[in-house]
């Protein structure tokens, strides 16, 4: 097995120092400067080293599938089954990939992208261009973080009719900011694997009894739904629904920090060349890799009962969720199957699924702003304990904003499709940016195989044609 070669992370001297620096952060960030190990060998000894995936699950089964995913099977029926399924599993490769590139060298997801080549003036010095766009990524995320509350505002007012609408979006914006305001890992995962297995279970179930009713989905359904026709009447429709169906852009790139507030590259260390070193890296990479396939496994589970509810039962009844009555009308893929008494099912499942994206959609910004002032460089790399007090005034302030955007728009459905756009117009950005670090900073024992790089390629083509669509559609 050749060498692991330590100079391939740090290509310049003089960006030697500056790695050092960051590896330093980041360990002190995550976890003691004593905490390598090597990976548990055995299978249920990984389980309790897994976590990151089920905070990004609850992000991803969330807008993307309740609101974008059970439209688009309201509007066109069976027939983009199979374009749900590739929006779920063509990006997961760009996850895994982007994710083995932090853990193994160190950088933060912002410091990665400082590291692309292309530079631009910035505020301090130059930055690489990749870090100015992504600050553009704010605006359309915020503007979905207020659909995203106000349609778990709605559902909650299926629970307590009574409450003014706005006043129910506020009460979230509260407990939201509530929950983040400790800024810890540990409490958010809890959390999250909570909501994540109620509205797993509550989705699966839903379907399941649906094949009682005269909705049932029979095999001439899932066969006219593999047979890739594309609807061009809702083309703008299905183009959200890819970009924010399975792993969006943001979530791709917020994976990298539970990854981080997960212990992973403090305990794989920093890269001294060493086998030691590589055995651990691969342990660790393993777990990693685990982790991504049941984030995979949870969000289809989650994903597909969604489309077939809104396929075979919004599109016979000829309703598309839209405006204040979004949740009301999704509400009817429960009532009309299982009777009026579902109702308090769907709401706590759509307010599950919608209020855990919220929760982990801030705790998620709040760990990019550090590092933009980081990098932009208004703030020290050493500085943990301002980077920490920056996520916890981050998640006490954003979802008023988030409800103040609700209140101008309160249009779920809109809100969060020019987010889903954005993010699909980011998403051929990204691809390219991992499969850059993964062919020029990697160790050649760590370097992708042939199939690996084949296929982000594959998907870096793919995710060029759908940015240009959705440029094509917005524009004309």
């Amino acid at each position: 097995m050749p060498p692991v070669d330590e100079a391939s992370f740090d290509q310049k001297t003089d960006q030697k120092t500056d790695q050092e620096a960051d590896t330093t952060a980041v360990d002190r960030y995550t976890q003691p400067a004593d905490a390598v190990e090597s990976a548990p060998e055995r299978w249920f000894q990984r389980l309790k080293f897994l976590g990151p995936g089920v905070i990004i699950s609850a992000s991803i089964v969330g807008s993307g599938e309740i609101i974008l995913t059970a439209s688009l099977g309201a509007a066109v029926g069976f027939s983009m089954l199979w374009w749900v399924l590739l929006s779920c599993w063509s990006k997961s490769i760009v996850q895994a990939s982007l994710a083995k590139y932090i853990v193994l060298s160190g950088d933060t997801y912002l410091r990665a992208l400082n590291r692309i080549p292309g530079k631009l003036p910035g505020p301090k010095g130059e930055v690489s261009w990749p870090v100015l766009v992504g600050l553009l990524a704010f605006i359309p995320g915020f503007t979905g973080l207020g659909g995203l509350i106000g349609g778990a505002g709605q559902a909650l007012l299926l629970l307590f009719p009574g409450i003014p609408d706005l006043a129910a979006v506020a009460v979230l914006a509260v407990i939201i900011a509530i929950l983040l305001r400790s800024g810890r890992y540990q409490h958010l995962e809890k959390i999250m694997l909570l909501l994540v297995f109620v509205f797993t279970i509550l989705t699966v179930t839903c379907l399941v009894l649906m094949q009682s009713t005269i909705y049932a989905v029979h095999w001439q359904d899932i066969r006219q739904g593999l047979q890739f026709e594309f609807s061009y009447q809702y083309a703008v429709l299905a183009l959200a629904a890819y970009g924010y169906t399975g792993v969006n852009s943001g979530e791709i790139s917020s994976y990298t920090y539970w990854c981080i507030e997960k212990g992973y590259p403090g305990r794989i260390g920093r890269n001294d060349a060493s086998q030691q070193w590589l055995n651990r890296a691969k342990g660790w990479l393993t777990i990693l890799h685990l982790d991504v396939w049941i984030t995979l496994v949870l969000l289809t589970c989650a994903t597909i009962p969604f489309y077939f509810l809104g396929a075979g039962i919004l599109h016979q009844l000829g309703k598309v969720p839209s405006g204040s009555q979004t949740i009301v009308i999704l509400s009817q893929m429960f009532t009309e199957t299982m009777g009026p008494w579902s109702l308090w099912i769907f709401a706590v499942g759509a307010f599950c699924i919608l209020f855990s994206s919220c929760v982990a959609g801030v705790a998620a910004g709040g760990r990019y702003v550090p590092d933009y002032l980081i990098e932009l460089g208004f703030l020290s790399r050493h500085r943990i304990d301002i980077r920490r007090s920056i996520i916890r005034y981050y998640g006490v302030t954003v979802p008023f904003i988030g409800l103040l955007l609700y209140a101008g728009f309160q249009q779920p459905v809109l809100m969060v499709s020019i987010a889903a756009c954005f993010g699909a117009l980011m998403l051929p950005i990204q691809c390219g940016i991992t499969i850059y670090l993964q062919t020029t900073r990697l160790p050649e024992a760590l370097s992708p195989g042939r199939f690996t790089l084949a296929f982000l390629r594959l998907t870096f083509l793919f995710q060029v044609a759908m940015a240009g669509l959705v440029l094509y559609f917005v524009v004309f």
